[in-house]
């Protein structure tokens, strides 16, 4: 399987058309391949939109079935994906057609997503990739079944931040005074003074704030059946103000829906300076294979 990345968004409504046992393709079709699912759940799956303009249907082997969608070679093969991976719109609106087939087959049924551009050619090819893959789709498909994703973001807000330097520059010396000003009497220790406050008070804020994202983070996973925990986005990822200083995922059953909202904390809750946000549901993107990145076979 060779690393590949994505194309245009085209917003066509089609029906999922079911293939079984039957090749429709020539043999080097390209296919898109967004998700498998139980073979088992294709009567759930009407309707569903088919963003990049070729319809979707099944694929099936051993029990899997993969959601499937033709796509042209001209903007899917090798070649032209990698002329367009420094296209951060075109990706973007890729991810977004990925998802919205993804999320609208997990609002159906259990569903393992694959990673975003991933593609076969032939329908032979998608067999196979479910047959190498079939016994972690499947463990994955029991372990994330009746669960969704719920994310969980905690922001330091910059305003709360105590400032980087002293209120006001060092005191000059006098000729021939030493330069921290000790030799002023107390301006240059008051300055110094200043200093030592403004880091300690960083600190302190730091280490509040860590220990706030610790104890959020044990009691929400007490409620979870797994959780994972992210790099912290920059802001210009997250769009969001602030520094992201938390950025978790839970894995949270149905049933312990309302417990786990219960467990979140309110703002009045959290120390000063601290915003947290909940997302979700969603998919089980952070508990399964795939998600991001790309391959072909």
């Amino acid at each position: 399987m060779a690393d590949m990345n994505h194309p245009d968004n085209h917003d066509h409504d089609h029906s999922l058309d079911l293939v079984r046992g039957r090749d429709r393709d020539h043999e080097d079709t390209l296919l898109y391949v967004y998700t498998v699912v139980e073979a088992s759940a294709r009567e759930a799956l009407p309707d569903l939109p088919a963003p990049l303009g070729g319809g979707l249907r099944l694929v099936e082997h051993a029990r899997l079935a993969a959601v499937v969608e033709p796509v042209e070679a001209v903007r899917f093969d090798e070649e032209p994906l990698r002329a367009q991976l420094e296209d951060l719109d075109r990706l973007s609106a890729l991810a977004r057609a990925h998802h919205s087939v993804v999320a609208a087959v997990g609002e159906r049924t259990t569903t393992v997503p694959l990673q975003l551009a991933t593609l076969c050619r032939g329908e032979e090819s998608v067999r196979r990739l479910l047959d190498e893959a079939h016994q972690q789709i499947t463990a994955t498909m029991e372990r994330i079944a009746g669960a969704q994703e719920w994310g969980v973001k905690v922001y330091v807000d910059a305003s709360s931040s105590p400032p980087e330097s002293a209120p006001g520059p060092a005191p000059a010396p006098a000729p021939g005074r030493p330069p921290d000003g000790s030799g002023d009497g107390s301006a240059g220790r008051d300055y110094l003074r200043r200093r030592l406050k403004d880091r300690r008070a960083r600190e302190t804020a730091e280490e509040e704030a860590a220990r706030t994202c610790e104890s959020i983070h044990r009691v929400l996973s007490a409620h979870a059946s797994a959780a994972v925990l992210h790099p912290p986005q920059q802001p210009q990822l997250s769009g969001a103000p602030g520094r992201n200083v938390l950025n978790a995922a839970y894995l949270v059953p149905v049933h312990a829906r309302r417990s786990f909202s219960e467990a979140v904390p309110s703002a009045q809750m959290l120390p000063r300076g601290l915003r947290l946000e909940v997302t979700g549901p969603w998919v089980p993107y952070s508990f399964t294979a795939g998600g991001q990145g790309g391959a072909s076979s």
